[in-house]
Protein backbone atom coordinates (compact mmCIF):
# COMPACT_ATOMS: atom_id res chain seq x y z
CA UNK A 1 0.00 0.00 0.00
CA UNK A 2 2.98 2.18 -0.07
CA UNK A 3 3.45 3.77 -1.12
CA UNK A 4 10.33 8.47 -5.27
CA UNK A 5 20.08 18.10 -10.88
CA UNK A 6 21.39 19.68 -13.63
CA UNK A 7 24.97 19.16 -14.67
CA UNK A 8 27.46 21.42 -12.92
CA UNK A 9 31.09 22.18 -13.53
CA UNK A 10 33.55 20.93 -10.99
CA UNK A 11 34.77 23.38 -8.43
CA UNK A 12 33.76 24.19 -4.92
CA UNK A 13 32.24 27.52 -5.66
CA UNK A 14 30.19 26.21 -8.57
CA UNK A 15 28.78 23.05 -7.01
CA UNK A 16 25.11 22.81 -7.83
CA UNK A 17 25.04 25.42 -10.62
CA UNK A 18 23.28 24.45 -13.85
CA UNK A 19 24.96 25.46 -17.06
CA UNK A 20 23.37 28.44 -18.84
CA UNK A 21 20.80 27.47 -21.44
CA UNK A 22 20.34 29.27 -24.71
CA UNK A 23 17.00 30.60 -25.90
CA UNK A 24 17.04 27.94 -28.63
CA UNK A 25 17.60 25.21 -26.03
CA UNK A 26 14.74 26.45 -23.91
CA UNK A 27 12.55 26.56 -27.00
CA UNK A 28 13.39 22.97 -27.91
CA UNK A 29 12.64 21.80 -24.36
CA UNK A 30 9.31 23.61 -24.36
CA UNK A 31 8.35 22.03 -27.69
CA UNK A 32 9.28 18.59 -26.42
CA UNK A 33 7.34 19.17 -23.23
CA UNK A 34 4.25 20.10 -25.21
CA UNK A 35 4.66 17.08 -27.46
CA UNK A 36 4.78 14.84 -24.41
CA UNK A 37 1.51 16.21 -23.16
CA UNK A 38 3.05 18.22 -20.32
CA UNK A 39 1.72 21.74 -19.74
CA UNK A 40 3.99 24.34 -21.31
CA UNK A 41 4.07 27.33 -18.99
CA UNK A 42 6.72 29.94 -18.34
CA UNK A 43 6.35 29.44 -14.62
CA UNK A 44 6.93 25.69 -14.91
CA UNK A 45 10.01 26.19 -17.08
CA UNK A 46 11.37 28.69 -14.57
CA UNK A 47 10.96 26.19 -11.77
CA UNK A 48 12.40 23.31 -13.79
CA UNK A 49 15.76 25.03 -14.35
CA UNK A 50 16.14 27.96 -11.98
CA UNK A 51 19.29 29.82 -11.15
CA UNK A 52 20.98 28.45 -8.04
CA UNK A 53 22.82 30.02 -5.17
CA UNK A 54 26.42 29.06 -4.46
CA UNK A 55 25.37 26.74 -1.73
CA UNK A 56 23.02 24.85 -3.98
CA UNK A 57 19.27 25.00 -4.12
CA UNK A 58 17.90 27.13 -1.29
CA UNK A 59 14.97 25.90 0.85
CA UNK A 60 12.52 28.29 -0.89
CA UNK A 61 13.63 26.98 -4.29
CA UNK A 62 13.43 23.41 -2.98
CA UNK A 63 9.85 24.21 -1.92
CA UNK A 64 9.18 25.28 -5.50
CA UNK A 65 10.62 21.97 -6.73
CA UNK A 66 8.35 20.19 -4.24
CA UNK A 67 5.35 21.99 -5.71
CA UNK A 68 6.33 20.69 -9.16
CA UNK A 69 6.50 17.16 -7.81
CA UNK A 70 3.20 17.72 -6.03
CA UNK A 71 1.59 19.01 -9.24
CA UNK A 72 2.57 15.86 -11.10
CA UNK A 73 1.50 13.62 -8.22
CA UNK A 74 -1.78 15.51 -7.85
CA UNK A 75 -2.70 14.93 -11.49
CA UNK A 76 -1.68 11.29 -11.16
CA UNK A 77 -3.65 10.81 -7.94
CA UNK A 78 -6.71 12.54 -9.37
CA UNK A 79 -6.53 10.13 -12.30
CA UNK A 80 -6.10 7.29 -9.80
CA UNK A 81 -9.11 8.37 -7.78
CA UNK A 82 -11.20 8.62 -10.95
CA UNK A 83 -10.04 5.12 -11.82
CA UNK A 84 -10.98 3.86 -8.36
CA UNK A 85 -14.40 5.47 -8.51
CA UNK A 86 -15.15 3.85 -11.88
CA UNK A 87 -13.70 0.58 -10.57
CA UNK A 88 -16.00 0.80 -7.54
CA UNK A 89 -18.98 1.39 -9.84
CA UNK A 90 -18.40 -1.89 -11.69
CA UNK A 91 -16.91 -4.03 -8.90
CA UNK A 92 -17.97 -2.59 -5.51
CA UNK A 93 -16.51 -4.78 -2.74
CA UNK A 94 -17.15 -7.99 -4.66
CA UNK A 95 -15.11 -11.16 -5.05
CA UNK A 96 -13.87 -9.89 -8.44
CA UNK A 97 -12.71 -6.63 -6.83
CA UNK A 98 -10.64 -8.62 -4.34
CA UNK A 99 -9.13 -10.66 -7.21
CA UNK A 100 -7.96 -7.68 -9.24
CA UNK A 101 -6.62 -5.77 -6.23
CA UNK A 102 -4.68 -8.84 -5.15
CA UNK A 103 -3.31 -9.38 -8.68
CA UNK A 104 -1.73 -5.91 -8.60
CA UNK A 105 0.12 -6.69 -5.39
CA UNK A 106 2.85 -8.86 -6.96
CA UNK A 107 3.90 -6.34 -9.64
CA UNK A 108 3.66 -3.53 -7.10
CA UNK A 109 5.98 -5.43 -4.76
CA UNK A 110 8.63 -5.79 -7.48
CA UNK A 111 8.20 -2.18 -8.60
CA UNK A 112 8.77 -0.97 -5.06
CA UNK A 113 11.66 -3.35 -4.41
CA UNK A 114 13.57 -2.37 -7.56
CA UNK A 115 11.97 0.97 -8.40
CA UNK A 116 11.74 4.46 -6.96
CA UNK A 117 12.37 3.64 -3.30
CA UNK A 118 15.56 1.68 -3.96
CA UNK A 119 16.80 4.08 -6.63
CA UNK A 120 16.13 7.05 -4.34
CA UNK A 121 18.30 5.42 -1.70
CA UNK A 122 21.13 4.14 -3.88
CA UNK A 123 21.21 5.64 -7.39
CA UNK A 124 20.06 9.27 -7.06
CA UNK A 125 22.63 10.26 -4.37
CA UNK A 126 25.54 8.83 -6.39
CA UNK A 127 24.31 10.12 -9.76
CA UNK A 128 23.51 13.60 -8.38
CA UNK A 129 26.95 13.86 -6.81
CA UNK A 130 28.62 12.96 -10.13
CA UNK A 131 26.60 15.66 -11.90
CA UNK A 132 27.51 18.21 -9.23
CA UNK A 133 31.21 17.36 -9.69
CA UNK A 134 30.95 17.82 -13.47
CA UNK A 135 31.66 14.13 -14.24
CA UNK A 136 29.12 13.98 -17.06
CA UNK A 137 30.50 11.03 -19.01
CA UNK A 138 30.87 8.91 -15.89
CA UNK A 139 27.32 9.83 -14.86
CA UNK A 140 26.05 8.61 -18.25
CA UNK A 141 27.93 5.33 -17.95
CA UNK A 142 26.59 4.76 -14.44
CA UNK A 143 23.02 5.50 -15.54
CA UNK A 144 23.33 3.05 -18.44
CA UNK A 145 24.81 0.31 -16.28
CA UNK A 146 22.04 0.69 -13.70
CA UNK A 147 19.46 0.53 -16.50
CA UNK A 148 20.95 -2.76 -17.75
CA UNK A 149 20.91 -4.26 -14.25
CA UNK A 150 17.31 -3.22 -13.64
CA UNK A 151 16.17 -4.51 -17.04
CA UNK A 152 17.72 -7.91 -16.42
CA UNK A 153 16.34 -8.19 -12.90
CA UNK A 154 12.83 -7.04 -13.80
CA UNK A 155 12.67 -9.31 -16.86
CA UNK A 156 13.79 -12.40 -14.97
CA UNK A 157 11.44 -11.77 -12.06
CA UNK A 158 8.52 -11.12 -14.42
CA UNK A 159 9.04 -14.49 -16.11
CA UNK A 160 9.24 -16.20 -12.73
CA UNK A 161 6.03 -14.43 -11.67
CA UNK A 162 4.14 -15.68 -14.71
CA UNK A 163 5.31 -19.24 -14.16
CA UNK A 164 4.64 -19.23 -10.42
CA UNK A 165 1.36 -17.27 -10.38
CA UNK A 166 -0.52 -19.97 -8.36
CA UNK A 167 2.24 -19.98 -5.75
CA UNK A 168 2.17 -16.18 -5.54
CA UNK A 169 -1.57 -16.20 -4.90
CA UNK A 170 -1.09 -18.78 -2.14
CA UNK A 171 1.57 -16.57 -0.52
CA UNK A 172 0.04 -13.13 -1.08
CA UNK A 173 -3.61 -14.09 -0.51
CA UNK A 174 -3.75 -17.40 1.37
CA UNK A 175 -7.44 -16.96 2.19
CA UNK A 176 -8.48 -16.92 -1.49
CA UNK A 177 -10.29 -20.00 -2.75
CA UNK A 178 -12.38 -21.09 -5.73
CA UNK A 179 -13.32 -18.45 -8.27
CA UNK A 180 -11.59 -15.63 -6.36
CA UNK A 181 -8.30 -17.56 -6.50
CA UNK A 182 -8.62 -18.50 -10.20
CA UNK A 183 -9.42 -14.92 -11.24
CA UNK A 184 -6.39 -13.67 -9.34
CA UNK A 185 -4.06 -16.19 -10.99
CA UNK A 186 -5.32 -15.26 -14.46
CA UNK A 187 -4.88 -11.52 -13.84
CA UNK A 188 -1.36 -11.93 -12.37
CA UNK A 189 -0.14 -13.73 -15.51
CA UNK A 190 -1.21 -10.77 -17.65
CA UNK A 191 -0.10 -7.97 -15.32
CA UNK A 192 3.32 -9.29 -14.28
CA UNK A 193 5.18 -8.25 -17.49
CA UNK A 194 4.07 -4.69 -16.68
CA UNK A 195 6.56 -4.78 -13.81
CA UNK A 196 9.56 -4.23 -16.06
CA UNK A 197 8.20 -1.05 -17.60
CA UNK A 198 7.22 0.36 -14.21
CA UNK A 199 10.70 -0.33 -12.79
CA UNK A 200 12.31 1.36 -15.79
CA UNK A 201 9.93 4.28 -15.30
CA UNK A 202 11.34 4.64 -11.80
CA UNK A 203 14.87 4.66 -13.27
CA UNK A 204 13.79 7.44 -15.63
CA UNK A 205 12.37 9.32 -12.64
CA UNK A 206 15.77 9.09 -10.93
CA UNK A 207 17.50 10.63 -13.97
CA UNK A 208 14.95 13.42 -14.34
CA UNK A 209 14.92 14.25 -10.61
CA UNK A 210 18.70 14.41 -10.48
CA UNK A 211 18.60 16.95 -13.31
CA UNK A 212 15.94 18.91 -11.36
CA UNK A 213 13.24 18.04 -13.89
CA UNK A 214 10.53 16.99 -11.49
CA UNK A 215 7.14 17.33 -13.18
CA UNK A 216 7.13 14.85 -16.06
CA UNK A 217 8.18 11.76 -14.10
CA UNK A 218 5.37 12.24 -11.59
CA UNK A 219 2.88 13.10 -14.32
CA UNK A 220 3.67 9.92 -16.29
CA UNK A 221 1.46 7.58 -14.17
CA UNK A 222 -1.55 9.56 -15.46
CA UNK A 223 -1.17 7.53 -18.66
CA UNK A 224 -1.26 4.25 -16.72
CA UNK A 225 -4.46 5.35 -15.02
CA UNK A 226 -5.91 6.67 -18.29
CA UNK A 227 -5.43 3.29 -19.98
CA UNK A 228 -7.31 1.55 -17.18
CA UNK A 229 -10.06 4.19 -17.11
CA UNK A 230 -10.60 3.81 -20.85
CA UNK A 231 -10.74 0.02 -20.45
CA UNK A 232 -13.35 0.25 -17.69
CA UNK A 233 -15.51 2.79 -19.51
CA UNK A 234 -15.58 0.82 -22.75
CA UNK A 235 -15.75 -2.77 -21.51
CA UNK A 236 -17.47 -2.24 -18.13
CA UNK A 237 -21.01 -2.06 -19.54
CA UNK A 238 -20.29 -4.92 -21.96
CA UNK A 239 -18.70 -7.60 -19.76
CA UNK A 240 -19.41 -9.44 -16.54
CA UNK A 241 -17.16 -8.93 -13.54
CA UNK A 242 -15.06 -12.05 -14.11
CA UNK A 243 -14.32 -11.26 -17.76
CA UNK A 244 -13.74 -7.58 -16.94
CA UNK A 245 -10.95 -8.50 -14.49
CA UNK A 246 -8.98 -10.08 -17.36
CA UNK A 247 -9.63 -7.20 -19.76
CA UNK A 248 -8.63 -4.64 -17.14
CA UNK A 249 -5.37 -6.52 -16.57
CA UNK A 250 -4.50 -5.99 -20.26
CA UNK A 251 -5.38 -2.30 -19.90
CA UNK A 252 -2.95 -2.03 -16.97
CA UNK A 253 -0.19 -3.66 -19.03
CA UNK A 254 -0.64 -1.19 -21.91
CA UNK A 255 -0.69 1.69 -19.44
CA UNK A 256 2.69 0.61 -18.05
CA UNK A 257 4.23 0.81 -21.52
CA UNK A 258 2.85 4.32 -22.00
CA UNK A 259 4.11 5.48 -18.60
CA UNK A 260 7.72 4.65 -19.49
CA UNK A 261 7.54 5.81 -23.11
CA UNK A 262 6.50 9.39 -22.31
CA UNK A 263 9.68 9.96 -20.24
CA UNK A 264 12.21 8.64 -22.75
CA UNK A 265 12.54 11.64 -25.14
CA UNK A 266 13.19 14.17 -22.35
CA UNK A 267 15.57 11.77 -20.60
CA UNK A 268 17.71 11.26 -23.70
CA UNK A 269 18.06 15.03 -24.16
CA UNK A 270 19.15 15.51 -20.56
CA UNK A 271 21.60 12.59 -20.57
CA UNK A 272 23.36 12.55 -23.96
CA UNK A 273 26.19 10.46 -22.47
CA UNK A 274 23.87 7.54 -21.66
CA UNK A 275 25.48 4.22 -22.60
CA UNK A 276 23.41 1.12 -21.84
CA UNK A 277 25.78 -1.76 -21.23
CA UNK A 278 26.49 -4.45 -18.66
CA UNK A 279 29.15 -2.81 -16.48
CA UNK A 280 28.60 -3.67 -12.80
CA UNK A 281 32.31 -3.19 -11.96
CA UNK A 282 32.34 0.60 -12.44
CA UNK A 283 33.26 1.99 -8.97
CA UNK A 284 30.21 4.27 -8.82
CA UNK A 285 27.95 1.37 -9.84
CA UNK A 286 29.54 -0.69 -7.07
CA UNK A 287 28.57 2.08 -4.65
CA UNK A 288 25.01 2.02 -6.00
CA UNK A 289 24.86 -1.77 -5.58
CA UNK A 290 26.35 -1.60 -2.10
CA UNK A 291 23.75 0.95 -1.01
CA UNK A 292 20.99 -0.92 -2.85
CA UNK A 293 21.29 -4.03 -0.66
CA UNK A 294 19.99 -2.43 2.56
CA UNK A 295 17.62 -0.28 0.49
CA UNK A 296 16.01 -3.34 -1.09
CA UNK A 297 15.76 -4.89 2.35
CA UNK A 298 14.07 -1.73 3.62
CA UNK A 299 11.70 -1.64 0.68
CA UNK A 300 11.05 -5.34 1.18
CA UNK A 301 10.08 -4.64 4.76
CA UNK A 302 7.70 -1.90 3.59
CA UNK A 303 6.16 -4.34 1.13
CA UNK A 304 5.96 -6.96 3.85
CA UNK A 305 4.00 -4.48 5.94
CA UNK A 306 1.42 -3.96 3.21
CA UNK A 307 1.44 -7.69 2.46
CA UNK A 308 0.73 -8.57 6.08
CA UNK A 309 -2.18 -6.09 6.15
CA UNK A 310 -3.73 -7.73 3.12
CA UNK A 311 -3.00 -11.28 4.28
CA UNK A 312 -4.83 -10.50 7.50
CA UNK A 313 -7.66 -8.86 5.52
CA UNK A 314 -7.96 -11.96 3.30
CA UNK A 315 -8.73 -14.00 6.42
CA UNK A 316 -11.76 -11.81 7.14
CA UNK A 317 -15.12 -11.75 5.38
CA UNK A 318 -15.29 -11.07 1.62
CA UNK A 319 -14.84 -7.37 0.94
CA UNK A 320 -12.33 -6.67 3.73
CA UNK A 321 -9.45 -6.86 1.22
CA UNK A 322 -11.06 -4.26 -1.04
CA UNK A 323 -12.00 -2.10 1.98
CA UNK A 324 -8.34 -1.88 3.02
CA UNK A 325 -7.29 -0.85 -0.49
CA UNK A 326 -10.08 1.73 -0.86
CA UNK A 327 -9.05 3.37 2.43
CA UNK A 328 -5.33 3.23 1.67
CA UNK A 329 -5.87 4.89 -1.72
CA UNK A 330 -7.26 7.97 0.04
CA UNK A 331 -4.67 7.81 2.83
CA UNK A 332 -1.83 7.70 0.31
CA UNK A 333 -2.98 10.91 -1.38
CA UNK A 334 -1.48 13.34 1.18
CA UNK A 335 1.37 10.91 1.81
CA UNK A 336 2.35 11.09 -1.86
CA UNK A 337 1.29 14.65 -2.54
CA UNK A 338 3.14 16.20 0.40
CA UNK A 339 5.45 13.65 2.01
CA UNK A 340 6.79 12.21 -1.22
CA UNK A 341 6.99 15.53 -3.08
CA UNK A 342 9.05 17.30 -0.41
CA UNK A 343 11.28 14.27 0.20
CA UNK A 344 11.85 13.77 -3.54
CA UNK A 345 12.74 17.43 -4.11
CA UNK A 346 15.11 17.49 -1.14
CA UNK A 347 17.01 14.28 -1.92
CA UNK A 348 19.16 15.56 -4.83
CA UNK A 349 19.92 18.78 -2.95
CA UNK A 350 20.80 16.99 0.30
CA UNK A 351 23.03 14.66 -1.74
CA UNK A 352 24.87 17.64 -3.23
CA UNK A 353 25.46 19.02 0.27
CA UNK A 354 26.53 15.72 1.86
CA UNK A 355 29.90 17.18 2.83
CA UNK A 356 28.41 20.41 4.23
CA UNK A 357 28.27 21.31 7.94
CA UNK A 358 25.83 19.25 10.02
CA UNK A 359 23.75 22.30 10.95
CA UNK A 360 23.19 23.07 7.24
CA UNK A 361 21.74 19.62 6.60
CA UNK A 362 19.72 19.75 9.81
CA UNK A 363 18.15 23.06 8.85
CA UNK A 364 17.27 21.77 5.37
CA UNK A 365 15.41 18.84 6.90
CA UNK A 366 13.71 21.11 9.46
CA UNK A 367 12.61 23.51 6.72
CA UNK A 368 11.12 20.57 4.83
CA UNK A 369 9.23 19.46 7.94
CA UNK A 370 7.81 22.96 8.48
CA UNK A 371 6.53 22.97 4.91
CA UNK A 372 5.20 19.43 5.25
CA UNK A 373 3.05 19.83 8.37
CA UNK A 374 1.09 22.76 6.93
CA UNK A 375 -0.58 20.33 4.53
CA UNK A 376 -0.44 17.02 6.40
CA UNK A 377 -2.09 18.20 9.64
CA UNK A 378 -5.35 19.32 7.94
CA UNK A 379 -5.35 16.06 5.97
CA UNK A 380 -5.07 14.08 9.21
CA UNK A 381 -7.92 16.03 10.84
CA UNK A 382 -10.13 15.83 7.73
CA UNK A 383 -9.70 12.05 7.50
CA UNK A 384 -10.92 11.67 11.08
CA UNK A 385 -13.68 14.30 11.27
CA UNK A 386 -14.81 14.52 7.63
CA UNK A 387 -13.75 11.14 6.27
CA UNK A 388 -17.26 9.98 5.37
CA UNK A 389 -17.69 13.03 3.14
CA UNK A 390 -14.48 12.17 1.27
CA UNK A 391 -15.23 8.46 0.94
CA UNK A 392 -18.79 9.05 -0.28
CA UNK A 393 -17.63 11.56 -2.90
CA UNK A 394 -15.04 9.16 -4.27
CA UNK A 395 -16.74 5.78 -4.03
CA UNK A 396 -20.44 5.88 -3.12
CA UNK A 397 -22.02 4.84 -6.40
CA UNK A 398 -23.50 1.70 -7.94
CA UNK A 399 -22.62 -1.33 -5.81
CA UNK A 400 -20.80 0.81 -3.23
CA UNK A 401 -23.43 1.70 -0.60
CA UNK A 402 -23.62 3.92 2.53
CA UNK A 403 -22.64 1.03 4.81
CA UNK A 404 -19.47 0.54 2.72
CA UNK A 405 -18.75 4.27 3.05
CA UNK A 406 -18.92 4.13 6.85
CA UNK A 407 -16.62 1.10 7.04
CA UNK A 408 -14.01 2.63 4.72
CA UNK A 409 -14.21 5.87 6.76
CA UNK A 410 -13.51 3.96 9.97
CA UNK A 411 -10.46 2.29 8.38
CA UNK A 412 -9.28 5.61 6.93
CA UNK A 413 -9.54 7.32 10.34
CA UNK A 414 -7.47 4.54 11.87
CA UNK A 415 -4.79 4.85 9.20
CA UNK A 416 -4.76 8.63 9.75
CA UNK A 417 -3.34 8.10 13.24
CA UNK A 418 0.08 7.55 11.64
CA UNK A 419 -0.15 10.04 8.76
CA UNK A 420 2.02 12.79 10.25
CA UNK A 421 4.60 10.24 11.38
CA UNK A 422 4.79 8.39 8.05
CA UNK A 423 5.14 11.57 5.95
CA UNK A 424 7.85 12.95 8.25
CA UNK A 425 9.64 9.60 8.09
CA UNK A 426 9.77 9.90 4.31
CA UNK A 427 11.81 13.09 4.68
CA UNK A 428 14.04 11.54 7.35
CA UNK A 429 14.73 8.67 4.96
CA UNK A 430 15.85 11.13 2.27
CA UNK A 431 18.33 12.61 4.75
CA UNK A 432 19.73 9.15 5.55
CA UNK A 433 19.96 8.28 1.84
CA UNK A 434 21.79 11.54 1.08
CA UNK A 435 24.27 10.62 3.82
CA UNK A 436 24.59 7.24 2.01
CA UNK A 437 23.24 5.41 5.05
CA UNK A 438 20.63 2.95 3.79
CA UNK A 439 21.09 0.49 6.66
CA UNK A 440 19.51 2.48 9.50
CA UNK A 441 16.14 3.06 7.77
CA UNK A 442 15.98 -0.63 6.79
CA UNK A 443 16.60 -1.85 10.35
CA UNK A 444 14.07 0.54 11.85
CA UNK A 445 11.48 -0.35 9.21
CA UNK A 446 11.89 -4.03 10.11
CA UNK A 447 11.14 -3.34 13.77
CA UNK A 448 8.16 -1.19 12.78
CA UNK A 449 6.62 -3.95 10.66
CA UNK A 450 6.91 -6.50 13.46
CA UNK A 451 5.28 -4.12 15.92
CA UNK A 452 2.49 -3.08 13.52
CA UNK A 453 1.72 -6.68 12.55
CA UNK A 454 1.48 -7.82 16.15
CA UNK A 455 -0.81 -4.96 17.17
CA UNK A 456 -2.87 -5.18 13.97
CA UNK A 457 -3.46 -8.94 14.23
CA UNK A 458 -4.55 -8.73 17.86
CA UNK A 459 -6.91 -5.80 17.30
CA UNK A 460 -8.29 -7.29 14.09
CA UNK A 461 -9.72 -10.33 15.82
CA UNK A 462 -11.06 -8.25 18.71
CA UNK A 463 -12.79 -5.71 16.47
CA UNK A 464 -14.13 -8.34 14.07
CA UNK A 465 -16.83 -8.99 16.66
CA UNK A 466 -17.87 -5.30 16.58
CA UNK A 467 -20.03 -4.01 13.73
CA UNK A 468 -20.77 -0.61 12.16
CA UNK A 469 -23.88 -0.42 9.97
CA UNK A 470 -23.82 -4.22 9.91
CA UNK A 471 -20.16 -4.36 8.79
CA UNK A 472 -17.52 -6.04 11.04
CA UNK A 473 -14.68 -3.69 12.02
CA UNK A 474 -11.80 -6.15 11.72
CA UNK A 475 -9.97 -4.04 9.07
CA UNK A 476 -9.90 -1.09 11.52
CA UNK A 477 -7.63 -3.09 13.83
CA UNK A 478 -5.15 -3.63 11.00
CA UNK A 479 -5.06 0.11 10.29
CA UNK A 480 -4.55 1.02 13.96
CA UNK A 481 -1.54 -1.31 14.08
CA UNK A 482 -0.06 0.46 11.04
CA UNK A 483 -0.54 3.86 12.70
CA UNK A 484 1.17 2.84 15.94
CA UNK A 485 4.06 1.34 13.96
CA UNK A 486 4.48 4.57 12.01
CA UNK A 487 4.98 6.59 15.20
CA UNK A 488 7.50 4.06 16.49
CA UNK A 489 9.50 4.39 13.25
CA UNK A 490 9.31 8.21 13.40
CA UNK A 491 10.67 8.31 16.94
CA UNK A 492 13.61 5.98 16.34
CA UNK A 493 14.63 7.56 13.01
CA UNK A 494 14.41 11.09 14.41
CA UNK A 495 16.62 10.17 17.35
CA UNK A 496 19.16 8.40 15.11
CA UNK A 497 19.27 11.27 12.60
CA UNK A 498 19.73 13.70 15.48
CA UNK A 499 22.90 11.85 16.47
CA UNK A 500 24.28 12.08 12.94
CA UNK A 501 23.39 15.76 12.48
CA UNK A 502 24.34 16.84 16.01
CA UNK A 503 20.74 17.71 16.83
CA UNK A 504 17.34 16.35 15.85
CA UNK A 505 15.50 18.23 13.07
CA UNK A 506 11.97 19.32 13.87
CA UNK A 507 9.11 21.64 12.93
CA UNK A 508 8.49 23.07 16.41
CA UNK A 509 5.79 22.09 18.90
CA UNK A 510 4.17 25.53 18.94
CA UNK A 511 3.73 25.52 15.18
CA UNK A 512 2.18 22.04 15.29
CA UNK A 513 -0.28 23.12 18.01
CA UNK A 514 -1.39 26.19 16.02
CA UNK A 515 -2.01 24.11 12.93
CA UNK A 516 -3.93 21.46 14.87
CA UNK A 517 -6.21 24.07 16.41
CA UNK A 518 -6.82 25.66 13.00
CA UNK A 519 -7.61 22.29 11.40
CA UNK A 520 -10.00 21.12 14.14
CA UNK A 521 -11.95 24.41 14.11
CA UNK A 522 -12.14 24.31 10.32
CA UNK A 523 -13.34 20.68 10.35
CA UNK A 524 -16.05 21.41 12.91
CA UNK A 525 -17.29 24.28 10.75
CA UNK A 526 -17.25 21.96 7.74
CA UNK A 527 -19.25 19.36 9.63
CA UNK A 528 -21.76 22.04 10.64
CA UNK A 529 -22.17 23.03 6.99
CA UNK A 530 -22.74 19.36 6.07
CA UNK A 531 -25.49 18.97 8.70
CA UNK A 532 -27.35 22.00 7.30
CA UNK A 533 -27.40 20.67 3.72
CA UNK A 534 -30.44 18.96 2.16
CA UNK A 535 -29.87 15.55 0.49
CA UNK A 536 -27.45 16.14 -2.39
CA UNK A 537 -25.08 14.10 -4.54
CA UNK A 538 -21.97 13.11 -2.49
CA UNK A 539 -19.62 15.00 -4.81
CA UNK A 540 -21.64 18.21 -4.42
CA UNK A 541 -21.64 17.77 -0.63
CA UNK A 542 -17.87 17.31 -0.62
CA UNK A 543 -17.29 20.50 -2.60
CA UNK A 544 -19.60 22.55 -0.36
CA UNK A 545 -17.99 21.18 2.83
CA UNK A 546 -14.30 21.03 1.88
CA UNK A 547 -13.99 24.53 0.41
CA UNK A 548 -14.98 26.26 3.70
CA UNK A 549 -12.78 23.78 5.56
CA UNK A 550 -9.72 24.80 3.53
CA UNK A 551 -10.47 28.53 3.66
CA UNK A 552 -11.04 28.55 7.43
CA UNK A 553 -7.95 26.41 8.08
CA UNK A 554 -5.51 28.57 6.12
CA UNK A 555 -7.14 31.76 7.36
CA UNK A 556 -6.80 30.76 11.02
CA UNK A 557 -3.25 29.46 10.55
CA UNK A 558 -2.30 32.77 8.92
CA UNK A 559 -3.89 34.70 11.80
CA UNK A 560 -1.95 32.57 14.29
CA UNK A 561 1.30 33.55 12.59
CA UNK A 562 2.38 30.37 10.79
CA UNK A 563 4.76 31.65 8.05
CA UNK A 564 4.29 28.70 5.68
CA UNK A 565 0.49 29.10 5.82
CA UNK A 566 0.87 32.82 5.07
CA UNK A 567 3.15 32.02 2.11
CA UNK A 568 0.63 29.49 0.77
CA UNK A 569 -2.29 31.95 1.01
CA UNK A 570 -0.16 34.71 -0.56
CA UNK A 571 0.53 32.47 -3.57
CA UNK A 572 -3.19 31.78 -4.00
CA UNK A 573 -4.10 35.46 -3.66
CA UNK A 574 -1.49 36.47 -6.23
CA UNK A 575 -2.92 33.99 -8.72
CA UNK A 576 -6.47 35.25 -8.09
CA UNK A 577 -5.41 38.87 -8.68
CA UNK A 578 -3.77 38.10 -12.04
Amino acid sequence: MSDPADEAPAGAGDRGHPEPRSAQSRERDASAQAAAGVPDAASTEALEAPPQSDSGSSPPRAAAYARLVAAGILLSRIAGLIRERIFAQYFGTSLAADAFKAALRGPNVLQNLLGEGTLSASFIPVYSELLAEGKKEEAGRVAGAVFALLLAAAGLLSLIGIALAPVLVSVLSPGFEGERRELTISAIRIIFPMTGTLVLSAWALGILNSHRRFFLAYFAPVLWNAAMIATLLYFGPRQGQGELVTTLAWGAFIGGLLQFAIQVPRLLRLEPNLRVRWAPRIPAVQTVLRNAGPAIMGRGVVQLSGYLDLVLASLLAAGAFATITYASTIYLLPYSLFGMSIAAAELPELSRQRQAAKNVLRERVSAGLRELIVYVIPSFVAFILLGDVLVAALYQTGEFERADTLLVWAVLAAYAIGLLASTSTRLYNSAFFALQDTTTPAKVATARVILAAAIGAGLMFLLQRVTLAGQPLGPVGIAIGAGVGAWFEWYVLRRSLGRQLEGAPGAGGGRVAKLLVSAVVAALIGRGVEWLLPPLHPIVVAVIVLIPFGVVYFGLARMLGVPEASAATDRVLRRIRR
